[in-house]
């Protein structure tokens, strides 16, 4: 495999962990009660989540630009990372929110 290719995928690998990592804990602080803390971790992982993407477009744009690549394993797990992150960012968001909610009824 292309050494871009792999320095690509680590990169998605880690930025979208990095996220998913961050919404467990924006998720944790919201469970504290801590919903202002919960909001900046979420934000903090968009940041990451944007990180991931840019590599992801970058992939995007070489292929479509015509360049040819070997997709291996490593490339289709930095696409499972990612894909896995952004629907547990999203999870995340919903799950503060419904702490917040509990917390304004309380």
């Amino acid at each position: 495999m292309d050494e871009k290719i792999l320095e690509i995928s680590f990169q998605i690998i880690a930025f979208a962990g990095n996220a998913r990592s961050i919404a467990t804990e924006a998720i944790r602080e919201a469970k504290s009660g801590n919903i202002e803390q919960a909001k900046e971790l979420l934000k903090q992982s968009k940041e990451e989540m944007h990180e991931a993407h840019k590599f992801q477009t970058e992939l995007i744009q070489k292929e479509a630009a015509g360049e040819k690549y070997d997709i291996g394993v490593l490339l289709i797990h930095s696409q499972d990372h990612l894909m896995n992150a952004i629907t547990y960012q999203s999870l995340a968001e919903e799950i503060v929110d419904l702490y917040e909610r509990l917390l304004e009824k309380n």
